[in-house]
């Protein structure tokens, strides 16, 4: 067994510094595999980025109430009776100034983006200050709150990189109205960075809304519990609302992006099976150009085996090395990269690619895999190769 682990080590060594010889056939296969990974990891880190922009903005501890039907808050309406309603509801925290409700208003407006110059539906969000407590890690980076009854607004520092015109001290027209930016906020990376933030209740006027709403939010006496608040829906007719976890919304929304994920495999898989191709061609060269190497080791001993292991080991350094290049790339060109997307109520969601350790493994393994496939066919035609035939081919 000694003998054998020898054999093997010595073949895998003499392929290994062979490599010269054959340069630009070994670099082609290094850059095909690096190609594959790197756009793998591209779409994958999208997805990653954008369903964690999506599920960092929902918690257990508010409930999220929308009409009955509704898919998203922009086609949910709530009147403020319902609103009083919810308000008397047993299971919602309160404090000195009463239950910790927020009816919310969500309208779109329009914003430029940077990266095309084009417009893009940017949500205006109506709240007062419970609704922003509910935004627990929400902190104010520049300027001020806006103050109520006013034509203020505060924007998400996501809207700032990647939308002209939002910067502080700005007037912004949308419509009739100028709009004055007094602060610009932060909620550690997730979905509300992508909103602008306003009185509820000067939109309800601008917009025509009366004293309608489109969702509700409240904080729960005992996180993820909705038992109370289901059981008095059902008691009240007027409540015809959909209930869940802000955690679950979100979550539900960050899933539409996973067709990214899918479509990034799908063309990581067709550009594999290009570089394959190339890299079989590389392998099968390779193995033609030690032909000779390979015939003079069997006839000294060497066994069939240590010449399998010995190509396929050449396949695998090829692409663990096009692996290597190909994170990387992905991780210096995409890694914290800012891009934006229609979210699910047709507004523009702000995220960042986001590379994390478990993509790295996924690639190391899409490059293992491509180094295998590609060494495995010539690896076997170095093994069985009679040894007067590889010497007849190699004069």
């Amino acid at each position: 067994m000694r003998s054998l682990f020898s054999q093997v080590s010595a073949v895998t060594v003499m392929n290994i510094r062979s490599l010269p010889r054959r340069l630009w056939m070994s670099l082609a296969m290094v850059l095909a595999s690096a190609v594959v990974v790197a756009i793998l990891l591209a779409f994958l880190a999208m997805a990653k980025g954008f369903e964690a922009t999506m599920s960092g903005a929902g918690s257990d501890a508010v409930a999220l109430m929308m009409r009955e039907g509704s898919q998203a808050e922009l086609n949910s309406v709530i009147s403020r009776d319902q609103v009083n309603l919810v308000e008397e509801a047993p299971g919602i925290a309160r404090d000195a100034e009463g239950p910790l409700v927020s009816p919310e208003l969500y309208v779109i407006v329009d914003g430029i983006k940077k990266s095309t110059g084009s417009k893009a539906n940017i949500p205006l969000r109506g709240l007062d200050k419970r609704g922003m407590a509910m935004r627990g890690n929400m902190q104010l980076l520049e300027g001020r709150m806006f103050t109520p009854g006013t034509n203020e607004m505060i924007v998400g520092s996501g809207i700032l990189r990647e939308f002209d015109g939002f910067q502080l001290g700005n007037e912004i027209r949308f419509g009739k109205n100028m709009w004055t930016v007094v602060g610009v906020f932060s909620t550690g990376g997730n979905v509300f960075e992508s909103e602008l933030w306003a009185d509820a209740k000067m939109i309800q006027s601008h917009y025509n809304r009366g004293s309608s709403y489109q969702t509700i939010r409240a904080q729960l006496e005992n996180p993820g519990d909705l038992e109370p608040l289901t059981a008095y829906f059902d008691t009240e007719s007027q409540l015809n609302l959909e209930l869940k976890t802000e955690a679950d919304y979100f979550a539900e929304q960050g899933k539409q992006l996973q067709y990214m994920a899918i479509f990034g495999r799908v063309i990581s898989f067709i550009m594999a099976l290009g570089a394959l191709a190339g890299a079989l061609n590389t392998m099968y060269t390779s193995v033609a150009d030690r032909a000779k190497e390979i015939a003079t080791l069997r006839t000294l001993g060497f066994s069939n085996f240590s010449a399998f292991c010995g190509t396929i080991a050449e396949a695998l350094v090829l692409a663990i090395a096009g692996g290597l290049l190909g994170s990387l790339a992905a991780f210096l060109f995409f890694d914290g990269m800012n891009a934006s997307t229609l979210g699910g109520s047709f507004t523009q969601v702000v995220f960042s690619f986001e590379m994390s350790p478990d993509l790295f493994v996924q690639g190391a393994v899409l490059a293992l895999l491509i180094g295998f496939v590609s060494g495995f066919f010539p690896a076997w035609r170095a093994a069985r190769m009679p040894v007067i035939v590889a010497f007849r081919n190699a004069a």
